[in-house]
């Protein structure tokens, strides 16, 4: 049997005791022996010097950690500066993004797409990082169309990128579908897909309008029907991501990246179930 890469997302804390809950958050989650934490980063950078702190709290903790950069709103000059505060912390995987301006602002930047970023990045560094970039089985809800976003993300391995992490989704076709396109356009990197747990329908919802990802019908009905019964949306929420991971692993998927919204017990539930919790190993 192929060995399951872990890997789990966080968002930078906005206050002391939002830290020191991520800390007991990752200690827990440490179980699972994740390849890497990944850091998220705002909106033209809004986060820079949180991420940069998260990150480099995990990589002194003992575990490799991989901040998210984003190209929009930044320039060269700052950019390489964050470059080189990674190399220089011993930062060796970076998730690079196109990223989103933040509400008001209207430069992109010097650089406008991920491609872009990554060329830029292995032009500055060569090799010295693994590079993570974005894909999206259901097509950017930016893209003209979904060969446009199939082409953009194949400039993106183009320009070097190590692996893909997928936006999360719930139709397993989606996913195995797109790995079949790029696969039949000669890209052979690993497309890990994201995995969102499901604690609370409305959150769900409302991220799922923002960034493009469909909830299927009969699920969302599903959760409309509990009304206000957290306890039985939690429950069928568990159900349907664990069984989704299932089908993903057993359809071949190198690995598992977990949305886990700085929370612990929804991700570690989904391995325990699958066999890849503390107990398993």
């Amino acid at each position: 049997m192929q060995a399951i890469e872990l890997s789990i997302e966080f968002f930078p804390p906005q206050t002391p005791e939002g830290a020191e809950k991520l800390r007991t958050v990752r200690e827990r989650l440490a179980v699972l022996q994740p390849a890497f934490f990944s850091v998220t980063y705002g909106a033209g950078g809004s986060t820079r010097e949180r991420t940069f702190a998260t990150v480099q709290e995990i990589a002194a903790a003992g575990f490799e950690a991989a901040p998210h950069l984003s190209c929009i709103g930044a320039s060269r000059a700052q950019l390489r500066a964050i470059l080189k505060e990674y190399e220089e912390a011993g930062i060796r995987r970076i998730v690079a993004l196109r990223g989103d301006l933040p509400s008001g602002v209207g430069t992109t930047g010097e650089l406008r797409y991920a491609s872009e970023l990554v060329e830029f990045i292995r032009a500055e560094t060569g090799r010295r990082f693994i590079l993570e970039v974005a894909a999206y089985p259901e097509w950017h809800p930016q893209a003209k169309s979904p060969r446009d976003d199939l082409l953009a993300f194949q400039r993106k391995v183009a320009a070097g990128a190590d692996s893909a992490i997928t936006q999360y989704f719930y139709n397993l076709d989606a996913y195995l579908h797109f790995v079949d396109e790029v696969r039949a356009l000669g890209i052979d990197i690993p497309i890990v897909p994201g995995i969102m747990p499901i604690t609370s329908f409305a959150r769900l919802a409302r991220f799922s309008d923002a960034c493009g990802a469909e909830i299927p019908r009969w699920m969302r009905r599903k959760f409309e029907s509990f009304g206000d019964d957290s306890a039985s949306i939690r429950a069928f929420g568990l159900d349907v991501v664990t069984d989704l991971c299932q089908r993903l692993l057993e359809a071949g998927a190198p690995g598992l990246h977990f949305y886990c919204m700085n929370q612990a017990e929804p991700t570690l539930a989904i391995c325990e179930r699958l066999g890849l919790g503390p107990h398993a190993r």
